[in-house]
């Protein structure tokens, strides 16, 4: 199957500062300026995307949230924790994390989707 040729254009003006921007961020990606633009300008088209940073935050936060709460449970059960225990909690919201961030991105998306569409 042939490429699809590009046919139409897209543009418009910018001050010599927006420009200087737009340059920085087309080298930081190591794509011409027009290509830089092609790429951001589709993929907020396509619709938002979390970043792999976006996810890796998420899934720490998750994590966390997943320590604090198991721990806040057992102290407001009068329960101690030991060393063993903590170390068990820890391994679970690591192990699960990224499914978790996932999971809320996933549903997040669908969500925004559904939004787009009513």
């Amino acid at each position: 199957m042939k490429p699809a040729f590009r046919t139409r254009s897209v543009g418009t003006k910018v001050t010599e500062e927006e420009y200087g921007q737009l340059e920085n961020c087309a080298l930081g990606s190591r794509l011409s300026i027009s290509e830089w633009c092609r790429t951001v300008l589709l993929e907020k088209a396509e619709g938002a995307k979390p970043s792999d940073a976006d996810q890796a935050v998420l899934a720490e936060v998750l994590a966390l949230r997943t320590i604090l709460l198991n721990l806040h449970f057992a102290v407001a059960k009068g329960d101690g924790i030991t060393a063993d225990q903590m170390q068990a909690i820890i391994e679970r919201a690591d192990r699960d994390k990224e499914k978790k961030a996932a999971q809320r991105l996933a549903a997040i998306l669908e969500q925004q989707g559904a939004g787009e569409q009513s």
